[in-house]
């Protein structure tokens, strides 16, 4: 068969059902289509255009190619790349950008059928694709922003800026991830590369008696297929307690189905794919433990050695008895929020290969240090034998935290002397990795006869899954923000983290404070109502002040921004018909007694090169531009000039990207760095400074560990705050989502509303769609369409407003602006749903009310 591609005559003899994304990323050598669900045609990071129509490349078969004209971003010439390009930077269109290239080409097929689209007819279009990253918003408004400059035959400008703190500065690199050009770790080829493939538990909870792989490993292709046996060093790793194993040896337990049992390496991704198949295991199934109240009793049997309760946080002040004795007014209820899908768009996937006396590994992940640890631990090598570099990922949110696939290609190049490739499909990555904590509460609160707040009494319990991941710090988090928001003078705080044989849950954006602002701002809604409160002056009368009190005991000494945010959307609220208010108050970094610590180090490579070296993961978040924002900041020097990388080979340790914290510890890092670097500019131009390098740090080891009886409480060094407003329509639908932030010092605007509109997709998607079913154990489906992800259509109206109340510690007084955006949205949305049904919800994902069928003659009325 023969067709165009690209403007070239190309010819195809192989199979003719082969997927045309096989073709273009295997045997073409184009990576602009992602592959971030194939086969599932779920998120549209395929697309690419044939015959003038967009495709979706992965359920597109060769012989419907035949003859065609098949185009992709590299073929759509120097013009329109430059548009394109240009207007998602522009317009903020872009951030981890691993779905762009597929959009791009959706929206140059509509353009070319309709030259003047409008708003409507975008989302439309863009019905086959997902964002994680944006809300889709900015994404719209660069698509109409491409189509006038097409229609009017005009360039747009090189987006351009000082790099200054406050300024619109274009994201760092952002026109390769546009057209799909930068490289990921599974565009990545390196010569003589194998690939990799897991055997998975076929049972939540069962005995492994005996692991077959002599079929596997007789396969034509196969090179080694590995297990726990073959493993040098401990292969039980963990961000905190090391308690997953790599790999499941014979004769132990399976704690979940997303446990290997083995590793194949062939030669061909497809060879390991069925080899892993082939591998036969014989087990003893054993009735698996899904409830965590269940998993709580006694007789319950044991998930891990110790028993089923990973952690309890206990928090307390005053007396609740006596406090609830003197409330005029309390509320109660238990509330259930779900499991959800991370649903970033590019699944896990990780290159290793032999280097020296150890390995090299070029990860995704979100914390390249903490990667470095735990695979020298798998290897018994030292830690400077492990060599872990970044590659910017296509989304994290808290789900590339755990140790994923790098540790399975670093033990198979460590052995194989050769790079090993090991990628998830998408229905493996639901399967294998850590989800958002489903938690139970039982929630009560009161206020006096005047509305001030009295005390709250909550317990959590929380499914933290198989294993521990940071199970014990997200409930943990519940509990230190269990009072959110607001200022009560008494507390009474447990939670609780409970292994069960279900998925692990770890880190998801939010990080435990969402579900707890859940079930308190229902509750905040039903004291105003039983005391005839007005529901704004009740949140800004209780509303954390300076000199107020967290949940923990910690004195907001400055910063506390909660009652500008209500300000901020109090004309708003009054003017609307049916309202739902939410406020919500995020830790910025870690703290709890856990060091906080940044390095940076900046050196002068020529006149016209500077590199800026730290240790925080890019993930479409943009801390690559915060980074070199600070340093134009501080210095003065051209943004264009600047380059900025993440490898361990520099020693700029960092931890975990999570927490929001990623902006002020490297921002004061730099900072830091930039007093010896300042005063040599002034004296010196940068070509006499070539060779010289500068380092900085940040560290927080003073805050105190929850419950602690320290003399002064400082569970976190930051805190950022908010407040949602949501509206609905006539029919109790949502129409508007209106968002003031608090973010300290907005480093940039476009990245601080992209950061936000993303976050409210994925709140709203929380609060109104999204789960992960698991029935006994295994999820009712591993389709990504499934997970009840929003699309574009889906989305209402969305106003960000930022305040800006200086924190004492962050940099020029910034605060975290990644997790924030979400803890108030489900809250908010069933505030709403209450007003204009009077139906308390109590459970996630909530459904709102069905639409009035519009007759012919209502219409023509």
């Amino acid at each position: 068969m023969q067709f165009q591609l690209n403007g070239q005559l190309k010819s195809f003899e192989g199979d003719p059902e082969l997927p045309l994304l096989n073709y273009l990323r295997d045997m073409a050598g184009i990576i602009s289509p992602k592959d971030g669900c194939a086969p599932q045609a779920a998120c549209g990071c395929c697309a690419v255009d044939l015959n003038g129509k967009a495709v979706l490349s992965c359920v597109t078969p060769m012989k419907k190619v035949d003859g065609g004209t098949l185009m992709t971003t590299e073929g759509l010439g120097t013009y329109r790349q430059n548009v394109f390009a240009r207007a998602f930077v522009e317009k903020g269109g872009v951030q981890c950008g691993f779905c762009i290239p597929g959009i791009v080409m959706q929206s140059n097929a509509l353009i070319n059928k309709n030259a003047e689209p409008n708003r409507e007819d975008v989302t439309k279009a863009l019905t086959p694709h997902l964002c994680r990253c944006t809300g889709y918003k900015k994404i719209v408004d660069a698509v109409l922003y491409a189509a006038e400059a097409i229609r009017k035959e005009e360039e747009i400008p090189e987006p351009k800026g000082d790099g200054r703190i406050g300024s619109r500065q274009p994201k760092y690199q952002a026109q390769q991830l546009v057209l799909g050009q930068h490289q990921y770790v599974d565009d990545i080829k390196l010569p003589g590369m194998v690939y990799g493939a897991l055997k998975f538990s076929d049972h939540p909870r069962a005995k492994v008696l005996q692991i077959d792989t002599s079929k596997a490993a007789h396969m034509a292709g196969v090179i080694r297929v590995f297990t726990a046996v073959d493993i040098p060093g401990d292969r039980f790793i963990g961000l905190i307690k090391q308690d997953w194993p790599l790999m499941v040896a014979e004769g132990e337990i399976t704690r979940y189905v997303g446990d290997v049992l083995a590793l194949v390496v062939a030669e061909s991704d497809a060879i390991a794919r069925e080899a892993a198949a082939n591998i036969q295991v014989t087990y003893e199934a054993l009735k698996p433990i899904t409830d965590p109240h269940i998993a709580m009793q006694p007789d319950a049997p044991a998930v891990h050695e110790g028993g089923n309760i990973l952690s309890r946080t206990v928090t307390s002040r005053g007396d609740v008895t006596t406090a609830r004795a003197h409330s005029a007014y309390t509320a109660s209820g238990q509330f259930q929020t779900q499991m959800i899908e991370h649903g970033f768009m590019e699944p896990e996937c990780a290159i290793a290969y032999p280097a020296d006396k150890g390995v090299e590994v070029l990860s995704q992940g979100q914390g390249v240090y903490e990667d470095r640890t735990q695979i020298a631990k798998l290897l018994a090598l030292p830690k400077d034998q492990v060599r872990v570099i970044l590659v910017p990922n296509g989304g994290g949110f808290g789900g590339k935290e755990d140790l994923g696939p790098q540790g399975q290609a670093a033990l198979a190049a460590y052995y194989l002397g050769v790079p090993v490739k090991v990628r998830l499909t998408r229905d493996e990555s639901i399967l294998w990795h850590p989800k958002r904590h489903p938690i139970w509460m039982d929630y009560e609160i009161g206020c006096d006869a005047a509305g001030k707040l009295t005390f709250v009494k909550v317990a959590f319990v929380g499914d933290t899954g198989a294993y521990a991941s940071v199970g014990m710090k997200v409930l943990e988090r519940s509990a230190g923000h269990a009072t959110g928001a607001y200022h009560f003078p008494v507390t009474d705080v447990q939670a609780t983290a409970v292994y069960t044989n279900n998925i692990p849950c770890g880190a998801m954006r939010g990080f435990g404070v969402n579900q707890a602002a859940f079930g308190l701002e229902s509750l905040i809604d039903a004291l105003c109502q039983k005391g005839g409160f007005d529901r704004w002056q009740f949140r800004y009368d209780n509303a954390l002040k300076d000199g107020d009190m967290t949940a923990t005991g910690q004195v907001i000494e400055g910063g506390a921004g909660v009652q500008a945010t209500l300000l901020a959307v109090k004309d708003e609220f009054y003017k609307a018909k049916y309202a739902g208010l939410a406020c919500g108050i995020k830790n910025t970094g870690i703290g709890n007694g856990m060091p906080d610590a940044s390095q940076v180090k900046v050196t002068i490579a020529a006149p016209d090169k500077v590199i800026i070296d730290h240790g925080w993961t890019e993930m479409g978040q943009g801390v690559h531009t915060m980074a070199v924002q600070v340093l134009c900041s501080e210095t003065g020097l051209d943004p264009a000039i600047i380059e900025v990388r993440v490898d361990t080979a520099f020693e700029q340790e960092a931890g975990m990207t999570t927490a929001s914290r990623a902006t002020s510890l490297v921002g004061n890092a730099l900072i830091d760095a930039c007093k010896q670097l300042r005063a040599d500019l002034q004296a010196h131009t940068l070509a006499d400074l070539v060779g010289r390098e500068y380092t900085g740090e940040w560290v927080v080891d003073w805050t105190t560990k929850l419950g602690s009886m320290a003399e002064k409480v400082y569970t976190h060094y930051s805190y950022s705050y908010a407040t949602q407003l949501v509206t609905l329509d006539e029919d109790g639908q949502i129409a508007k989502i209106t968002a003031a932030h608090d973010a300290g010092k907005i480093f940039n605007p476009t990245l601080f509303e992209g950061q936000l509109e993303g976050s409210i997709h994925m709140g709203l998607g929380y609060a109104i769609s999204e789960e992960v079913v698991l029935v006994d154990g295994r999820p009712k489906s591993t389709m990504l369409r499934k997970c009840g992800i929003l699309r574009a259509k889906e989305m209402p109206d969305m106003e960000v407003i930022g305040v800006e109340v200086p924190d004492p510690y962050g940099p020029y007084g910034a605060k975290g602006v990644g997790e924030i955006g979400l803890v108030p949205t489900a809250g908010a949305v069933a505030n709403a749903l209450y007003q204009f049904d009077g139906v308390r919800r109590t459970r996630l994902p909530m459904d709102l009310p069905k639409k009035r069928r519009i007759t012919r003659e209502a219409q023509h009325e």
